[in-house]
Parts: structure tokens; sequence; C-alpha cells
């Protein structure tokens, strides 16, 4: 099979290099398409930098992926899904592998998620797609451990590959050595995320600005949740679901009308 390998902190993170030796070592047909700088945070957000109708594509090489066709693309994750398959890439890719992201994705607030971004645009496309991401914390640690993720990348991948094409997985993976991790387990999305942002307005020249501050959540998270059983050392994995329709909305308006008289 074929596997775009992509991310959202950028062609130069050592967790996409991580990601794509372990999707090559699984067998996989790699080729490496990232964003030239850090796309944190942008969703499924398909803006690229654009001369006209021009996206330039820098090509790369990457260390230890000898062989392994790679680009930096100024342009956001979903952007490199998406372009993959409207003719750029031929073959196009059958999976699509986000991360490894340096920070979990969890609860709803995936939603916001680059990496997650990425692999939710594949299911558009009718490809498998999986976000994975290692919970570091809000700082950088000094040797994360990519390895964890990788042992676990097979397992995953036959799940995976199991179920029908468009299906996507989202991979959160304790920072923590190999023989310290929990059971995998199937999580549900908590309520929110793993941080909290405090946004507040400051007065300034010209209109003052908005500074924002962020901090690791400080409530109980429910039991079953992604956020909990990463804190108990258990990788998660949650099946995630792309837009679609929620038929019944107008008679759910009309029962509503007739109720109100």
């Amino acid at each position: 099979m074929r596997a775009l390998i992509t991310n959202d902190d950028g062609i130069d993170s050592p967790g996409l290099w991580a990601l794509a030796a372990g999707a090559r070592d699984a067998g996989l047909d790699v080729v490496v398409a990232a964003p030239h700088v850090d796309a944190s945070g942008v969703g499924g957000s398909v803006l690229s930098v654009r001369d006209g109708n021009r996206t330039a594509v820098h090509p790369r090489e990457l260390p230890g992926l000898p062989g392994i066709p790679a680009f930096a693309v100024e342009g956001h994750p979903a952007f490199i899904v998406h372009a993959a398959g409207r003719g750029w890439l031929d073959p196009h890719p059958d999976i699509v592998l986000s991360g490894i992201n340096d920070g979990s994705n969890v609860g709803r607030a995936v939603l916001h998620s680059g990496t997650a971004g990425a692999a939710l645009t594949a299911s558009l496309h009718g490809w498998y797609g999986l976000a994975v991401s290692l919970d570091s914390g809000l700082e950088t640690p000094e040797n994360p451990h990519w390895d964890s993720a990788l042992h676990l990348l097979p397992t995953v991948l036959d799940l995976l590959l199991a179920a029908s094409p468009g299906t996507v997985f989202s991979l959160n993976v304790p920072d923590l050595p190999v023989d310290e991790l929990g059971e995998l387990r199937e999580a549900r999305l908590a309520h929110f995320g793993a941080v909290q942002v405090r946004v507040v307005h400051r007065d300034g020249h010209p209109s003052g600005a908005l500074h924002a501050s962020i901090s690791e959540h400080g409530f109980t998270p429910e039991p079953g949740t992604d956020i909990a059983l990463l804190a108990a050392g258990h990788p998660t994995l949650t099946e995630l679901q792309s837009v679609g329709e929620r038929p019944g909305v107008l008679g759910q308006r009309s029962a509503t009308a007739d109720l109100g008289g």
C-alpha cells in the first residue's frame, strides 16, 4: 500500500521522521510531504501560500530515510492530503499517517488539530487515516519516546486496515519507555482537551492585542476517556468520524412549531 506521511509540526520534526521510518519498516510504500513550517492547530484548513495558483514545494532529504521521496510544502496538512488526491501524487496514497505529534491530541479539541485534520481529510478521499500523537506535555522533552509509538504501529495498522476504507483512527501514546506502557485501550473523547487556554485583551497602541496563556487541565477527567486513560499510562485508540449530515431537521422544526401553536 502507498502511504503518505504528513504532520502539523513541520518537515523538520523528528516525530515525522520516526513515523516515516516506522511505515517503511511495516512494508508500506512511503512518500513524505509535510508543511515547510510549524502548522499546529490549523485543523482541516486547506490554506497554502499561493503565488497565483502556485504553491511552492521543496524536495528534501530526511535523516535516516535514504531513497524516501520527501517534500516541504508551503501549505497546511489537510491541503497536502487534498492535493495528493487531486492529481499531485500518482498513484495517490491508500493511507495517510499523520504525526508523530509532539503532544497529545485528545478530547473533542481534536477538531482543531492539524494532525487529526490531515487524517480526516484522507477519509474524504476514501483512504484510511491514522493520527499518531505522543503525550509529551506542554514542554518538549529532551528525548521523546517516539519508539513507544512505533512499537504500537503494526498492531494499530492491522486493526485499521481490517476496517472499511475511509476509516480514521487516532492513537495517543504516553511518553514512556515501551516496557512501562499500559495495555492499549479504546477511549472515548473527553469533553474538550488536555490543556486550558485563557485569552485576555490588553490595551496598547493602536488598539491592543489578545494574549493567550496555556496550562494543563486542572480537573479530574471522566473515567474511560482518552485523557484519563493516558494519565494512567495507557495508549489510547479512538475511531474518529468525519463531517456528515444528520437527517430530519425539517421534521424536527415542524414538530417544534406544532407544539408551540
